[in-house]
């Protein structure tokens, strides 16, 4: 098989495009800790330390997205000059390790969104716990 030129090309979009995602998850989350810190210094609780641990591990994880994300577009961009150079063999390998990357990028993003589910789940059975008491 023989790789274009094109094909690696395509990541940039694809990149792109997760780059746009993940940071749109960063600044929301930025938020949120910036609330959640304001309500800590005025009522220290346990249950806004957990959900800080939470946004922590979920803070890792979109770093690691988004790094995985950028090495994978150098990576594609490598690709693409060695396939300028005609250097078909290790131009396929490297566009294999990009796709790779970007599996990996959006594996830990699938796991950021369960945390952040069960996150909203606890939030949730809270409130169903104060409406239940009410009836």
């Amino acid at each position: 098989m023989e790789l274009s030129i094109g094909t690696p090309a395509l990541l940039f979009s694809t990149v792109s495009l997760l780059m746009i995602a993940f940071t749109n998850r960063f600044m929301s989350m930025a938020s949120l800790i910036r609330g959640l810190h304001e309500k800590f210094q005025q009522n220290p609780d346990d249950a806004i330390r957990m959900q800080i641990d939470n946004l922590r591990l979920r803070m890792k994880l979109i770093q690691r997205m988004q790094i995985i994300a950028i090495v994978s577009l150098i990576l594609s961009v490598v690709c693409m000059f060695l396939l300028f150079m005609n250097q078909q063999l290790i131009a396929r390998w490297f566009f294999g390790i990009g796709l790779l990357g970007m599996s990996i990028s959006l594996a830990l993003s699938a796991w950021e969104i369960t945390i952040s589910t069960k996150a909203l789940e606890v939030e949730l059975s809270d409130m169903e716990d104060v409406i239940n008491k009410r009836k």
